[in-house]
């Protein structure tokens, strides 16, 4: 198996004039990654800055609740609220290295985006976000943080209005601005090298996991659960695993409405081997408008590594309807005192589901729910 291709899925396809860009970014990364200057400054941002490692906590009620013991790592706890700072002080480093003065970025839930506005200033980046109008309306309090940060937020209102369209929007930036700008995707989605580069810098995640559960418990856990859009925070968690048979891997996509409903955003539970935004993956169906209560699952391919995972049976991909998602976001508030983000609230329920197969369960809390508040004030009407 080649680099960028897993399986037959991913790969570059993309129009003549992004090969070379995407090629020179890929030697770049293969060059710059694994030198001991760019392993250190890396290691300091994570640390100093982002605030990792973060934390293995073991939720005794919802463990109680659930009848098997719940393990969450927190990457709640990072600065700005999830995971994904992980990625973007990564993609930012190697940017400035490569001597662009630029960011893009496309976003869903806006986490991405707020992860992107902050490397931005921190390194003197000029940064652009693109976002689907119908996120930037559920997600004020992230668009409010890009901006305050100095990014600029471009509200994308063709299509859907959604992260799908934001991505487009981001890689026609890219092709027209290619020699001072860097696309920081956020996901281990897109052409080669962006799925191993985003999986490589969120791999942090399951290899603290790993270290941490196994000085805990003695033992590794029996499922690692995660939630799955693009799915860059289960491949951080699953990538450290990934030989570790005894392991199972359970990826929980937006199942939207429920089974047998036409809104969904579960392309590798319901969809079909297609190409999308550069790469070979699962996608869904045409007949089926993309829908998910998170706006971060709301996505309508997945990366293509999960499209392997899922071809040759390394992990159990299922779709968790809204309603599943809603309870488990209250259940972990009321249980423990953690607010989840949405799209974490969908792992949560996974874990609920799978609580009477396994004694041990790891979980990735990928993000916390302040961006969430309006839209749950709503859904349990708390205002």
């Amino acid at each position: 198996m080649s680099e960028g291709d897993f399986e037959g899925y991913g790969g570059r396809h993309v129009p003549e004039p992004l090969e070379e860009p995407l090629e020179q970014l890929a030697n770049a990364y293969d060059e710059i990654k694994d030198t001991d200057a760019f392993q250190a400054e890396l290691d300091k941002l994570l640390r100093d800055y982002a605030g990792r490692p973060t934390s293995l906590y073991h939720a005794e009620g919802l463990s109680e609740r659930y009848g098997a013991e719940i393990y969450f790592k927190r990457e709640d706890l990072l600065h700005g609220g999830a995971h994904k700072i992980n990625n973007a002080l990564g993609q930012a480093l190697l940017a400035k290295q490569a001597g662009k003065s630029r960011l893009i970025a496309e976003t869903g839930a806006g986490q991405h985006g707020t992860a992107t506005a902050m490397v931005g200033a921190l390194l003197d980046l000029d940064t652009e976000i693109y976002m689907g109008e119908k996120d930037v309306e559920r997600q004020q309090m992230n668009v409010f943080r890009m901006r305050l940060m100095g990014a600029e937020v471009n509200e994308v209102t063709r299509g859907g209005a959604g992260l799908s369209d934001a991505v487009d929007a981001a890689l026609e930036d890219f092709a027209k601005n290619i020699d001072d700008t860097h696309y920081l995707v956020g996901s281990v989605v897109g052409p080669d090298p962006f799925p191993r580069m985003v999986r490589d810098f969120q791999a942090v995640i399951g290899e603290e996991a790993r270290e941490q559960f196994r000085e805990r418990t003695g033992e590794l856990p029996d499922a690692a659960v995660a939630c799955v859009g693009g799915g860059s925070n289960a491949m951080g968690l699953f990538h450290a695993f990934r030989n570790d048979d005894e392991v199972a891997f359970y990826g929980a996509e937006g199942g939207g409405e429920g089974a047998g409903s036409k809104r969904h955003a579960a392309p590798l539970a319901e969809g079909e081997d297609d190409v999308i935004h550069g790469m070979k993956t699962r996608v869904i169906h045409d007949d089926t408008e993309v829908h998910s209560v998170s706006a971060g699952l709301d996505y309508p391919g997945v990366g293509p590594e999960h499209a392997m995972f899922r071809e040759v049976g390394r992990c159990d991909y299922r779709a968790v309807d809204d309603e599943s998602a809603k309870a488990a976001f209250r259940e972990l508030s009321e249980e423990e005192g953690i607010i989840p983000a949405l799209e974490s609230s969908h792992a949560v329920a996974l874990a609920k589901e799978i609580a009477d197969d396994h004694d041990t369960i790891l979980v990735n809390l990928s993000g916390r729910g302040d961006k969430d508040m309006e839209q749950a004030a709503a859904l349990f009407d708390l205002a």
